[in-house]
């Protein structure tokens, strides 16, 4: 007994048929054939009307070489035929087995808020305008509860063709993914071949394309309705075989005037042998009311004509670039859906659907679950990064020969990659930026960190004043306690330019200007006693709290007219900050025991992803106490 999977997986054996998946009947017999094929899926090919249409035939005779047999597709949730009585008697019944639940016509209109799940359109192209098509284009977008597919084509002969191309079965050795490209050179993955505008000057493309059998291929460039650049070579809409319609604008050569490109090199995109064809330029798909050019040399249209099973077309502007490059190639490799995988793609650019399916999804189980909706949101580390060091190099903060300048401009360009989309999502993963922006900001971290111990006078060290300069106070002040016990108000000045960082300070009427930080950089708290001995030590716990899990560099200075009289242990150190919970860092300063008697301070700060934050404290030097006095043998 046969499984159900192999009753409805078949090569054709019936003597009538041949071989072929499809068979070509005259209009009069497609209803029967139809009634014919059905009753019999296993055993009979699927009937195509291509009486009077030349160009069809071509694309049957091709088809049948490039699909393997018939495969009955899983049915979407829904369906509705737009414009029945226009379509050729055979063709609804054909296409009710793609569909669980057949609606009218009229349901649409609010379709969305009564149902989900996946809606079948079927229709003539001329049905296919801004209404409807549009409110469900956007209803499932970004929902992962509903998705829309189209069958469609020039006429009712092109739908019949375009509905049977949906019953036929690919061969499991059809393998070759192909990304062709004048606007990129993405990176070359493993299982897919890439042309780029390096190679349109150097191979035959034309031939690289109609000499290949494709699972899946990408056309990626500029054009319009009618076209898809390739360096010299052209994708081309043009059917010659098709009516034109009097009073619709054309392209050049409606008019009798040569092709803009070799018309040698052009690609006719019905002859393209290919089960799917991505269709990745502006408007390579536009809706029926929304076209520039007379459908005779639409892409989409001269793509449904040919043996595609499934065209993915571009329904108006679009952004794509290398991110759509990557993750398409990615999804062909692992036959995850080509339109979910662009539109998740594009969905931190765009509020609406790029791309749209003429064609029935995979099969449920054998295709990988879409991705999730990318949004562009960059790490936020690198976000904050990029921020101070915009302050960094162009304020005046550090002059124009600071020896961090170079260094800090470096890191500039390539966080300014690390934030552009194409790079941000497919160069490399955001795992691998993380790692290597870390990298470089704790090798920066060490330097400030050091700079700052050896000259605690260095210019980034006047960072509250000279941005605090050009802020305004915020309103809200929160009253916290010094480390001194006294209460004490914290507050933010806000930047008054995109440049000018927030800096936010604790003042004490007793101690004066505590801390200092800008946005997200580490809090600092220093405790020690009110005073030390001349020749003791005072010893200062430092609390750190890191903005986020990481490295964080701190060290202790004081005045410079104290320095001669002290030494500081550790001169430096680095704690890992764990993010929200407190550390403690002890450091020790020595009085030489001639340090005249009067008040100083010592400043702590901390250093990680390019932020200084400080924290001051007041003390006092004391005339050591005098020592007892040894006593004498004759006093014992």
């Amino acid at each position: 007994m046969k499984s159900a999977d192999t009753q409805q997986r078949h090569r054709p054996s019936d003597p009538e048929a041949g071989t072929a998946p499809f068979r070509p009947v005259p209009y009069a017999r497609l209803a029967s054939a139809v009634r014919a094929f059905l009753d019999a899926p296993d055993r009979l090919p699927v009937p195509v009307p291509v009486e009077g249409r030349a160009d069809l035939a071509a694309g049957v005779a091709l088809a049948s070489g490039l699909y393997s047999g018939v495969r009955r597709p899983a049915p979407l949730d829904f369906g509705v035929v737009l414009g029945e009585a226009d379509l050729p008697d055979g063709v609804v019944a054909l296409a009710r087995p793609l569909a669980r639940e057949w609606l009218p016509e009229d349901e649409l209109d609010g379709f969305s808020t009564r149902h989900s799940g996946t809606l079948l359109l079927v229709g003539a192209y001329d049905r296919l305008n801004l209404d409807p098509v549009r409110s469900l284009l956007l209803a499932t977008y970004r929902d992962e509860r509903r998705g829309l597919s189209l069958l469609s084509g020039r006429d009712g002969a092109s739908v019949a063709w375009n509905v049977a191309k949906q019953y036929a079965e690919m061969p499991e050795d059809l393998d070759s993914l192909g990304l062709f490209t004048d606007t990129d050179r993405p990176p070359r993955l493993p299982g897919v071949r890439v042309f780029d505008d390096r190679d349109f000057e150097r191979q035959d493309i034309q031939a690289e394309i109609l000499g290949t059998r494709w699972r899946r291929v990408v056309f990626q460039g500029h054009g319009k309705d009618d076209s898809i650049n390739l360096g010299e070579f052209t994708i081309c809409g043009l059917n010659g075989s098709a009516p034109a319609r009097p009073g619709l604008l054309g392209p050049r050569c409606a008019y009798g005037l040569p092709c803009y490109k070799p018309e040698d090199k052009l690609v006719p995109l019905n002859r393209v042998e290919a089960v799917e064809l991505v269709l990745s330029a502006c408007n390579s798909g536009p809706l029926a009311d929304l076209a520039l050019y007379d459908p005779k040399y639409q892409l989409l249209l001269n793509a449904l004509d040919g043996p595609a099973r499934t065209v993915v077309s571009a329904v108006s502007v679009h952004d794509s670039d290398r991110p759509e490059n990557v993750a398409w190639m990615r999804a062909a490799v692992t036959g995850a859906d080509s339109v979910d995988t662009l539109n998740a793609s594009l969905a931190g650019s765009h509020p609406y659907p790029a791309f749209m399916r003429f064609g029935l999804p995979g099969h449920p189980g054998e295709t990988p679950p879409a991705p999730k909706p990318s949004d562009h949101a960059p790490d936020r580390l690198l976000l904050t990064a990029g921020r101070r060091l915009t302050a960094l190099l162009t304020s005046d903060l550090l002059p124009h020969n600071h020896s961090l300048r170079p260094r800090l401009g470096k890191l500039a360009r390539k966080v300014d990659l690390w934030v552009a989309r194409p790079t941000h999502l497919a160069d490399q993963s955001p795992e691998e930026i993380r790692s290597s922006l870390a990298a470089d900001l704790q090798s920066l971290d060490h330097v400030i960190a050091q700079q700052v111990s050896e000259n605690p006078e260095n210019e980034i060290m006047n960072y509250p004043a000279h941005f605090g300069d050009r802020s305004s106070l915020d309103p809200y002040v929160r009253d916290v306690v010094c480390h001194c016990g006294r209460p004490a108000q914290e507050f933010t000045r806000r930047g008054l330019l995109p440049h000018i960082l927030d800096t936010t300070c604790v003042v004490c009427m007793r101690c004066g200007d505590v801390t200092f930080r800008v946005p997200d950089a580490p809090e600092l708290f220093a405790h020690a006693p009110d005073e030390v001995e001349q020749g003791g030590v005072l010893e200062v716990r430092a609390t750190l709290t890191a903005a986020r899990p990481g490295p964080v560099r701190l060290g202790l200075f004081v005045p410079g007219y104290l320095r001669e009289d002290t030494t500081v242990e550790p001169a430096g150190t680095k704690v890992r900050g764990t993010g929200g919970l407190p550390r403690a860092v002890v450091f020790r300063v020595h009085v030489a025991p001639d340090t005249a008697p009067q008040a100083y301070y010592f400043t702590v700060f901390a250093v990680q992803d390019l932020a200084v934050s400080t924290a001051r404290r007041h003390f006092g030097v004391v005339p050591a106490s005098p020592r007892p006095s040894q006593p004498t043998d004759e006093g014992r």
